[in-house]
């Protein structure tokens, strides 16, 4: 009885490690799309619902780490590390992901997110639009682990 038991623990604890989505864990570097530089270094985390979010676990300003002066809306005065700035994203099959939301401190507005992931899974792609996806900004993180 105790083999069985074992055999079986083994068994889902290895389907659960499968059944995490692959963005789980994965630590991104932002990408800001007007400058092009590198604004942040952001951890995705699932969600007991399967939903992935994720939170800003550095930023390359050193001052917004601490105290966003010149963000907006509920990241004003705020740090921006530990923020969360994704929430509510579905991988949807194959490398899709949709359905998310995402938050940017600069003006404190949330827009829908979808994203996909190129390059082997080096690259993750995001768009954040407000209505239609014509309407919207690109994203390009690239992964750090």
């Amino acid at each position: 009885m105790k083999k069985l038991i074992l055999g079986l623990s083994v068994l889902l604890s290895a389907w659960s490690v499968q059944a995490s989505d692959v963005l789980n864990g994965m630590v991104w570097k932002t990408i800001d799309d007007e400058t092009k530089q590198a604004k942040s270094l952001v951890i995705f985390k699932e969600q007991p619902n399967g939903t992935l979010s994720a939170s800003i676990q550095k930023t390359f300003n050193a001052q917004e780490e601490t105290s966003c002066s010149l963000c907006q809306g509920t990241f004003h005065n705020k740090p921006l590390k530990g923020a969360v700035i994704v929430q509510g994203l579905k991988h949807v099959g194959g490398t899709v992901y949709e359905d998310g939301h995402i938050t940017d401190p600069k003006n404190g507005k949330t827009y829908n997110l979808k994203g996909e992931l190129t390059n082997n899974g080096r690259v993750l792609k995001l768009r954040g639009y407000m209505g239609v996806s014509v309407f919207g900004r690109n994203q390009t993180w690239i992964r750090v682990n």
